[in-house]
């Protein structure tokens, strides 16, 4: 796959702004298991999946798919 025309400046910003909800959400998931809180494990556990599927369906919208 040729990525010319896909990866810009543009891009990049928007995948960056994706990565840092990704980020956020895992580290209040973090804190959530390490303060034993299963309330909230369930819920941040809830927001992480999600903010890494809106991740993964812009990069699907590229045209970019991610195989694991």
């Amino acid at each position: 796959m040729t990525l010319t025309g896909v990866v810009d400046d543009h891009m990049l910003s928007q995948y960056r702004v994706l990565l840092d909800r990704e980020d956020e959400a895992f580290d209040e998931l973090e804190h959530a298991f390490e303060d034993g809180d299963s309330d909230h494990f369930e819920a941040d556990y809830h927001d992480w999946i999600q903010a890494m599927i809106r991740r993964l369906a812009y990069l699907k919208r590229l045209g970019i798919e991610v195989s694991v």
